[in-house]
C-alpha cells in the first residue's frame, strides 16, 4: 500500500481521491500535520501552484522539526493537486483563481455559492453556443525519502526529488443555474460534453469516471504500477 500526504484539508477533494485511487493507497491529509505552514498558491498556471505546494510540504516533512517527528512511515509521497474552470467567454477565467473567484482577497478562498454567483452574473448574456469551458486539473508528485539525513540540505531534496506532474481535462458548458446537490465548487453550473446534467446532479459514480481529476489520478495510479517493486 501506498501512503500519500494529500495538500489540502478540504474533506470533499479528498473523498473524491480517495474514492479514485482505491485501497491500494492510504490517503493522510493536512488534518494529520496540522503544524504544516500554509504555501502561499501564487503562480501563473496549474502545474506551477500543484508543483509548489507538493514541493514546500516535503520540504517541510523531511526537514522541519515537527515533520521529522511525524514521518515513521517508509513509504510516502506528498499529493497536491491545483485544478479549477476555465471559461471561453472570460478569456480564462476563473483559472487558478477558481477557488477564490468571488474573495476581494485573492488569498483566501471565498465560498462555493459566492463564486458560482459570481459567474452567473459575468455570463448572464452570454448565450448557451458561447459558454463553453473546461475544468483542469495538475497534481504534482513528490517522495518522502525514507530515511532523513541530518545533514542533507533542503536544496540537494528538491533536485533528488522533482514533483512528477499528471494532467486531465474535461470539457462542457456552464448552464444558466445551479442544479443538483452532489459534488462541490462549480459542479452544480458545470455540464460536461456529452452529458444534459451537471457534474451534482450525475453523481460522483458518473464523475469520478470522466472528471478532469480522475483523469489525472488514472496517470497517477499508471505511474505506480510501473514503479519497481
Amino acid at each position: 500500500m501506498q501512503t500519500l500526504l494529500i495538500a489540502t484539508r478540504n474533506a470533499h477533494k479528498v473523498g473524491e481521491i480517495q474514492t479514485i485511487l482505491g485501497a491500494d493507497f492510504r490517503c493522510l491529509t493536512l488534518n494529520h500535520f496540522p503544524d504544516a505552514p500554509p504555501v502561499v498558491e501564487d503562480a501563473e498556471t496549474f502545474a506551477g501552484n500543484a508543483t509548489k505546494k507538493a514541493v514546500e510540504l516535503a520540504k517541510w516533512l523531511a526537514y522541519g522539526e515537527s515533520g521529522k517527528q511525524k514521518v515513521g512511515i517508509d513509504s510516502l509521497w506528498v499529493l497536491a493537486d491545483d485544478s479549477g474552470l476555465e471559461v471561453d467567454a472570460l478569456n480564462g477565467a476563473p483559472g487558478v483563481h477558481s477557488a477564490r473567484f468571488a474573495a476581494l482577497n485573492k488569498t483566501a478562498n471565498s465560498h462555493d455559492a459566492d463564486n458560482n454567483a459570481k459567474l452567473l452574473r459575468l455570463l448572464q448574456e452570454v448565450p448557451l453556443e458561447k459558454r463553453t469551458g473546461r475544468f483542469q486539473c495538475v497534481i504534482a508528485l513528490v517522495p518522502i525519502p525514507a530515511g532523513i539525513v541530518e545533514s542533507a540540505s533542503p536544496v540537494c531534496f528538491v533536485d533528488d526529488f522533482a514533483a512528477q506532474t499528471f494532467g486531465g481535462t474535461c470539457d462542457g458548458r456552464i448552464q444558466y443555474a445551479a442544479s443538483g446537490q452532489d459534488g462541490f465548487g462549480y459542479d452544480p453550473l458545470f455540464v460536461p460534453d456529452g452529458y444534459t446534467q451537471s457534474f451534482a446532479e450525475l453523481g460522483e459514480n458518473v464523475k469520478n469516471q470522466l472528471s478532469h481529476r480522475a483523469q489525472a489520478l488514472e496517470k497517477l495510479k499508471d505511474y505506480f504500477s510501473k514503479l519497481p517493486i
